[in-house]
């Protein structure tokens, strides 16, 4: 299935988000993210997928989780987005 339409930059990535650019570059570099595409000009796209990540991120955050612990969270896949609820 493909979201090629469905790509969005960063500027808005970040409005549907709820949170700043400056947070979502900033997950990018700790990263919490990897952008869903990087056009051959350096820019990075982002889906729907990508955006609802950080959705969970700034939840967790706002709820006590530091980003160092969110990050360990979704490197040992303990945050699966793919439909489960837990």
């Amino acid at each position: 299935m493909s979201q090629k339409d469905e790509l969005v930059p960063i500027g808005l990535a970040a409005k549907k988000a709820g949170v700043s650019r400056q947070s979502l570059q900033y997950y990018l570099m700790v990263g919490l993210l990897e952008p869903a595409e990087i056009t051959s000009t350096g820019r990075r796209l982002f889906d729907a997928k990508t955006i609802e990540r950080v959705k969970l991120i700034k939840r967790l955050n706002g709820s006590g989780y530091p980003l160092r612990a969110i990050r360990e969270l979704f490197m040992e896949g303990r945050t699966d987005l793919k439909g489960s609820k837990q």
